[in-house]
């Protein structure tokens, strides 16, 4: 049995839910719920066939994935980015044939939906798994060979017939859940990409405004309010292909509230040997980011991790590495300005994240409601702040400043900072917009503690505050005072 596209029109009941809609902060480059509380997307990648949310499929067992996704809650976890089909299996395509939504599919949706409306935890959704569906093209129901509109996914952002087929399955999503405050944001393309158009990036404008209208049409017909939307890259081809223009469909476009990219640096976060060199990439990147975007609209990472490890040199990381890698990269992502710490790939076997991956974001959680994320614009302020002997991470407007040290030097044999490291002292110096008092407290990223309140007077544009014994890393916000 097959549901048709007409069948969609009937809308699931419960996705009228209480769970309040998230949108981009007003004066600020960071997200709020509808009620103006500050939200922030704390969470990573996850897959409707993977270990955790196995139990969806088929009810096998549901109890067991609610107690999980609670559990995710209670340590920190807002947001989980999902696909709506995953395509590295065969019996996890929304459609089979193409228009015709399976039903075991879309049961499973309607309760996870209803699951992260009781739980309060929401959802980043992309409609299609580009990576797979390109790999097995030729069992997807998109494919001709499979009765679908497209001979090759070369001609995915091309092809008319294809388009059509896009949009079907958006709309269908956009009635059958569409209603949710479940539902953080749509991704509307993973990863879109110059081979997908015939190794072009001309179309990208054109295909992401056909495919944002088409659904904030029909959100606002039916809800009378639209849900965030972005679109996402494979971060390294700004760097393969700088003749194409990737940088302003993906950071300017006029159609989409909020930037991402997937930040696989190569070398470092894609195939790590320490846990220092890849934070100072994510630093890095988004910095550069932040630099392309001239509306203030909010940026994050919704993809990284060590793919090349993983997928091409089959190796899973040690989890105490990884644990200290995946902290270090979601502190120096957070303190650069980017929106949360990034949204980890899990890129291990099996596909989850680690105990210590889920302590490091409950301690995040911990951290931000010392900042007030609603009226912060930050600029990125890593190069023109330091701290001797240590890494500086910083952003921060005339009102608020956040930063994130780490130690330099002193990695041990297996590349990660020594947590037992000999404490030493310092003197963390910032660019300060406005003079006078302000006041910062200190923030153990391991812990998940922050220290007492003390007042330092900004002077000659610098804000100087000293450090008498900081370890192998430690965050820092710091307020102005009225």
């Amino acid at each position: 049995m097959y549901l048709d596209q007409a069948a969609s029109r009937e809308i699931w009941p419960s996705v009228l839910g209480t769970l309040p809609w998230i949108e981009v902060a007003k004066g600020s480059s960071y997200f709020a719920d509808e009620n103006g509380r500050a939200w922030t997307p704390i969470g990573h990648n996850d897959a409707i066939s993977w270990p955790e949310l196995a139990g969806l499929f088929r009810r096998r067992d549901l109890p067991a994935v609610e107690r999980h996704l609670r559990w995710l809650v209670d340590h920190g976890v807002t947001c989980l980015r999902l696909m709506l089909e995953y395509a590295q299996v065969r019996h996890r395509y929304i459609e089979r044939p193409a228009g015709r939504f399976v039903p075991a599919m879309v049961q499973l949706w309607d309760d996870l939906f209803a699951m992260c409306e009781r739980v309060g935890l929401r959802i980043l959704l992309t409609p299609v798994d580009t990576f797979w569906t390109w790999l097995h093209w030729r069992h997807h129901p998109w494919s001709r060979a499979k009765g679908g509109p497209c001979e090759h996914p070369s001609q995915l952002l091309l092809c008319p017939a294809t388009r059509e087929a896009i949009k079907a399955r958006l709309e269908f999503a956009v009635r059958r859940w569409g209603g949710s405050g479940a539902l953080f944001a749509w991704d509307l393309w993973n990863e879109i990409h110059p081979a997908q158009a015939g190794d072009s990036a001309d179309c990208f404008d054109e295909f992401i405004h056909d495919l944002s209208q088409h659904v904030r049409r029909l959100e606002t017909e039916l809800y009378g309010r639209t849900h965030l939307q972005t679109v996402s890259l494979f971060g390294p081809e700004l760097v393969l292909k700088p003749h194409l223009d990737l940088r302003g469909p993906i950071f300017r476009h006029p159609d989409l509230d909020f930037a991402t990219i997937h930040i696989y640096a190569t070398g470092t976060i894609d195939h790590p040997r320490d846990t220092v060199a890849p934070a100072r990439d994510m630093g890095r990147i988004v910095r550069e980011c932040l630099g392309e975007i001239r509306d203030h609209r909010p940026f994050l990472d919704t993809e990284h991790g060590p793919i090349h490890s993983f997928k091409d040199k089959h190796r899973t990381l040690s989890e105490p590495f990884d644990d200290q890698y995946f902290r270090h990269m979601a502190w120096a992502h957070l303190a650069s300005g980017g929106a949360g710490g990034g949204m980890r790939w899990p890129n291990r076997h099996p596909h989850v994240l680690t105990a210590g991956m889920r302590r490091a974001q409950a301690a995040m959680a911990a951290f931000l409601p010392l900042v007030d994320w609603t009226c912060l614009r930050p600029r990125n302020l890593n190069e023109e702040t330091a701290a001797p002997g240590f890494h500086a991470f910083a952003c921060g407007d005339e009102r608020q400043l956040i930063a994130w040290l780490v130690r330099r030097g002193g990695r041990d044999a297996n590349g990660m900072v020594p947590a037992d490291v000999i404490p030493r002292s310092t003197r963390m110096s910032l660019p300060c917009e406005v003079g006078g008092t302000w006041r910062y407290r200190l923030f153990d990223t391991v812990l998940g503690v922050c220290g007492d309140e003390t007042d330092v007077i900004a002077t000659d544009g610098r804000l100087d505050i000293p450090l008498a014994a900081a370890g192998a890393d430690v965050a820092l916000v710091a307020k102005r005072l009225r």
